[in-house]
């Protein structure tokens, strides 16, 4: 197993506890969780739980680590001098418990200079945690996770999709990306809820997962899990896809999965009509 590098483990031990702690906390209210606000016109919620859970998570990263800066999914940007940043989404999957669909997720990361080094995602309807370290590996509730095979899946990948909210609903290069992978794929999942998308692709229940212009709070969690349990992350491009959560979104969009399953993903993307992507 990976072993090299600080073990960041302090910071992945209150990540941990602070994330199953407001799991506890959305898990017990999901039967009455309120709409509070619509965000923009993209149709994004946010819900009651979105801030009680913040506010937890919140308090307990601000207790362990004062001097952090915390860039958070509602609270946005708490500055602070140093150069380690916390991101969080205390809900992922707002849109979710809105109409009453238990799949939602709690997500922490942490980054050093703009790259993710901890990353934590708790699933409170299952009680189930997964994180992981840079350069240290990616664990879940049974241990270190195993690497899946890299061959490419009959009848085809399962992928998971995501696309930023400020994507429109009808934008040329979107539709043309899904519309690829719709025929060649064996499903797509559109979760709403991207860190779930990240930890089903970490621990092999699906095959890949393809991102368009994705959110910059849940990006660097989701990827590094998934790169320390063996998935390769790309660019639609193929070169290295490297997260982060600061520039344009617009370079923001990934193909992760692994072996015979990338390079089959990689070749459809290449095929969408060239330049549009």
């Amino acid at each position: 197993m990976p072993n090299s590098g600080p073990d960041f483990d302090h910071e992945r031990q209150v990540a941990v506890a602070a994330a199953e702690e407001a799991g506890g906390l959305l898990r017990s209210r999901f039967g009455t969780a309120r709409c509070l606000r619509t965000k923009g016109g993209s149709g994004d919620v946010q819900m009651d739980l979105d801030l009680a859970a913040e506010k937890l998570l919140l308090s307990r990263i601000q207790r362990h680590f004062p001097h952090d800066r915390i860039l958070s999914e509602e609270a946005g940007l708490l500055e602070a001098a140093g150069e380690r940043t916390w991101l969080v989404d205390p809900l992922d999957g707002s849109n979710n418990v809105a109409i009453g669909l238990p799949t939602y997720v709690v997500g922490i990361g942490l980054c050093l200079a703009g790259a993710p080094v901890m990353g934590v995602v708790h699933e409170p309807v299952t009680g189930e945690t997964w994180h992981a370290v840079r350069g240290r590996g990616a664990y879940g509730p049974s241990g270190a996770l195993p690497g899946p095979d890299r061959t490419l899946p009959r009848p085809g990948p399962v992928v998971a999709w995501t696309q930023g909210y400020a994507v429109a609903r009808g934008d040329v290069a979107a539709v043309a990306l899904r519309g690829t992978l719709e025929l060649h794929c064996r499903r797509i999942l559109q979760l709403w809820a991207p860190l779930l998308g990240w930890s089903l692709l970490a621990r092999g229940t699906i095959d890949a997962f393809v991102g368009y212009r994705a959110e910059g709070v849940d990006l660097p969690t989701g990827a590094l899990l998934a790169a320390e349990a063996g998935v390769e992350l790309r660019t639609l491009s193929g070169a290295p896809f490297r997260p982060g959560f600061t520039g344009a979104d617009t370079g923001r969009s990934f193909v992760a999965a692994r072996g015979e399953t990338l390079a089959y993903l990689l070749g459809q993307v290449a095929a969408v009509t060239p330049g549009l992507l």
